[in-house]
């Protein structure tokens, strides 16, 4: 499985989150705790907004650990919000066009997870992607299929409902395999910040989140010494985290085996 880090509220520079703590999403690359891959060296990546409305993107195909490039630029860059990942393939070929971020327009997803046996099923979620976005599709990776079905879905006008709509499809899409859907991802239109944790089989991969002074950190596992401050993101749920407002979890509304609830934070 994949490590991700998401971070948004007042500027900071990316390397006092994502290379400076001692358990830092760098050294996840390398030595992940709550993950079934200890290693997560397939490639990494980094997404960030500036003065654009759309974001600014790295993805490469070293790990995490030895891009320089990647080190380099985090030191330089201050965002208010970014998105951040290291791989571990578990569809695709290790490329870069299968490294997270994923971009379109002002939108970012990344994701950790899996559609069960996609090699097999790939063409059945494929035809999820609407003719219009497939060129858009650059690589080969089942996160990439979920990210561009989901644009086609209402991405860009409804993001939960649009979600929601994708996993449904491809768990109907994949009805009669033994093949769970595992899904933990971060989407953003550069303004509110989506965090989802939802599986089929009930056991989906691990996410958490908590705040960081002005700002809301939320990450695959916790990056930092303050392990015990860290809330887990209920199964079945998202995290909404918008401008002003309070972060806000609630139930996932998708026909499949896990039963949907209503939280608030």
């Amino acid at each position: 499985m994949c490590r991700f880090l998401a971070y948004t509220g007042t500027p900071v520079f990316l390397d006092h989150l994502l290379i400076r703590p001692k358990t830092s999403l760098i050294s996840q690359s390398l030595s992940a705790r709550e993950a079934k891959t200890v290693v997560n060296g397939d490639g990494c990546g980094v997404g960030w907004y500036g003065e654009c409305e759309e974001p600014g993107l790295y993805r490469g195909i070293l790990p995490a650990w030895s891009d320089a490039n990647l080190a380099s630029l985090c030191r330089q860059i201050r965002s208010r919000l970014f998105l951040a990942h290291v791989r571990s393939a578990t569809s695709g070929e290790v490329a870069t066009a299968n490294c997270h971020p994923f971009a379109v327009g002002r939108h970012l997803f990344m994701h950790n997870g899996q559609v069960g046996s996609y090699d097999r099923l790939r063409r059945r979620v494929d035809a999820l992607i609407p003719d219009d976005l497939y060129p858009l599709r650059k690589g080969t990776s089942d996160s990439e299929a979920i990210f561009l079905a989901a644009m086609g879905l209402g991405l860009d006008d409804d993001p939960v409902s649009a979600v929601c709509a994708t996993l449904q499809a491809i768990t109907l899409a994949t009805e009669g395999e033994d093949a769970p859907l595992r899904f933990a991802a971060v989407h953003t239109d550069g303004e509110t910040l989506y965090a989802y944790r939802w599986a089929s089989d009930g056991r989906p991969p691990s996410l958490y989140w908590r705040h960081a002074g002005e700002g809301m950190l939320i990450a695959s596992e916790p990056c930092d010494e303050n392990a015990g401050t860290w809330s887990l993101v209920p199964s079945g749920t998202v995290l909404t985290v918008a401008p002003g407002r309070s972060p806000r979890i609630s139930a996932l509304t998708i026909d499949a085996p896990e039963p949907a609830r209503s939280l608030v934070a």
